[in-house]
């Protein structure tokens, strides 16, 4: 016979040669209680063709731990074997033993896909099945009656049977997805997870305080989840059911660009209560201030220049030489800011005790003291440089690799040899009287040589007030003009 793919080639040729097989991609909750029942609870004795993802195992592990399936070794408990037992998955067979069998209504309809017109209301879904005619009610409510007969239930008087269900349906999902109860949270619902998740329009979910997500997807480029099927549920029933996840305690971090210190009440991301402290745990607050530098940077600190240009002295040495001169990059610097910010970091307690730490100071506990070559920090890295015209000039060390000094022309007259730190020959910039570069030189004997007279043509008719002798090499250096060395 012949076979037809009725998509593009292109599509085919990225397509795998063979489909995942289904252990690798398929939720394997009810496979790990079953190899936890059988005694291998990480099925490595089973002869499978394929074996099971161990970070599926892992995730299936923690689903079972968290209904009382298995053991801290992973073996099956007495509540877990009855789980086994049951035919459904353990999410919902746990829900059907906490709610004592009256939620095996609700777990019918969760255990197989509800149609799309059944609506997004769990309630109002279960309200269809029970009066429905089409297959899946019938499939339902085949399902209704296995389960009742396993939990040994029958069905509420048709006089409150509405009403019982109707709020049975709700706890049942939150016990069986205590991860998704939601909370409304301006127009969408945070899950305690920390998902968030929007209602469709229309839906009669919209505006309930607490939901349980029993079904969602993500729509493509969407960074939130859509409900597809849900419940409202009581904030008493939200509680129970994500018990495991309430907690209350000090939460001191860095938010919106200050130390932010309250008491909170949580049910996972879902905040209950808040309270501001007023006196938080100082460890906490120092936690929240590294948290602070490291997101927005260590130019919180007070960076005067002459810190700004100590840490760059300090990086040119340490790429020049090594140890024991400190690495200064922001990542050595985190790696070791209980040496060089304490005791101050210990004591601050806001955004503007950083802006009033001296970084320049606090960055000299970092030089090397110990071995005595931070006495050599001024000889092997100077600020300035004296030239030969007498000026102290400041050396720019923002290329480690090759400081730079900038200094008028006139003023290294006489100077054969170019300034050197740490053995590196200074990138000279010879300025013109005005301020801007004339040349740029590493070799000072060679330009005096042969680039001079190129410069000396160029600019002594734009500014003649100042000296352009034929010999620099030998001429005396200065600062000033012609007219004020005429007068000295």
């Amino acid at each position: 016979g012949a076979v037809y793919r009725c998509w593009a080639e292109a599509e085919d040729g990225r397509l795998p040669p063979f489909p995942a097989p289904e252990i690798k991609v398929a939720d394997l909750t009810a496979f790990a209680l079953q190899a936890a029942c059988w005694g291998d609870p990480d099925a490595s004795g089973l002869a499978l063709l394929d074996p099971p993802p161990a970070g599926a195992m892992a995730a299936a592990r923690d689903v079972l731990a968290a209904v009382g399936a298995v053991d801290p070794a992973g073996h099956a408990t007495d509540r877990g074997v009855r789980l086994s037992r049951l035919g459904v998955h353990p999410r919902l067979g746990r829900a059907l033993l906490d709610t004592d069998g009256t939620g095996a209504d609700a777990v019918a309809l969760l255990s197989e896909e509800v149609p799309r017109e059944y609506g997004d209301d769990l309630a109002t879904a279960l309200r269809r099945a029970r009066r429905g005619g089409d297959a899946y009610a019938s499939r339902w409510r085949t399902e209704v009656r296995r389960l009742r007969g396993l939990t040994g239930t029958t069905a509420p008087g048709a006089h409150h049977e509405h009403d019982v269900l109707d709020a049975a349906v709700g706890r049942v999902a939150a016990l069986a997805f205590p991860e998704r109860v939601a909370r409304l949270d301006g127009g969408s619902y945070l899950m305690v997870s920390g998902t968030r998740a929007e209602l469709p329009d229309g839906s009669p979910l919209r505006g309930a305080p607490w939901i349980v997500v029993a079904v969602a997807d993500r729509p493509g480029g969407k960074g939130h989840a859509r409900v597809r099927l849900g419940a409202a549920v009581p904030e008493d029933v939200a509680r129970e059911a994500a018990r495991a996840l309430l907690s209350e305690g000090e939460e001191v971090r860095w938010a919106d660009g200050e130390v932010v210190a309250r008491r909170v009440e949580r049910l996972g991301a879902v905040e209950l209560a808040v309270r501001q402290l007023a006196d938080p745990e100082p460890a906490l607050v120092r936690a929240a201030l590294l948290d602070g530098l490291r997101r927005e940077g260590l130019g919180l600190l007070r960076w005067s220049e002459g810190a700004r240009a100590l840490r760059r002295r300090l990086a040119f040495l340490r790429a020049r030489l090594g140890e024991p001169w400190p690495d200064v990059s922001d990542e050595a610097l985190f790696a070791r800011v209980d040496e060089w910010l304490e005791p101050e970091l210990g004591r601050a307690g806001r955004r503007a005790d950083l802006g009033r730490l001296d970084a320049g100071q606090a960055l000299g506990r970092l030089l090397p003291w110990a071995s005595g070559e931070a006495g050599r920090l001024d000889e092997l890295a100077p600020e300035r440089i004296t030239v030969p015209s007498g000026s102290s000039v400041r050396v720019d060390y923002s290329d480690p690799e090759r400081p730079v000094l900038a200094v008028k022309l006139q003023e290294m007259f006489g100077l054969g040899e170019t300034p050197a730190v740490a053995g590196v020959p200074l990138l000279v910039h010879l300025l013109s009287p005005a301020g801007r570069p004339a040349a740029v030189t590493a070799d000072l004997a060679s330009f005096w040589r042969d680039g001079y007279r190129g410069v000396r043509a160029e600019l002594r008719g734009r500014y003649p007030k100042h000296p352009w002798p034929e010999d620099p090499a030998t001429a005396e250096p200065t600062r000033y003009t012609k007219a004020r060395l005429g007068r000295s």
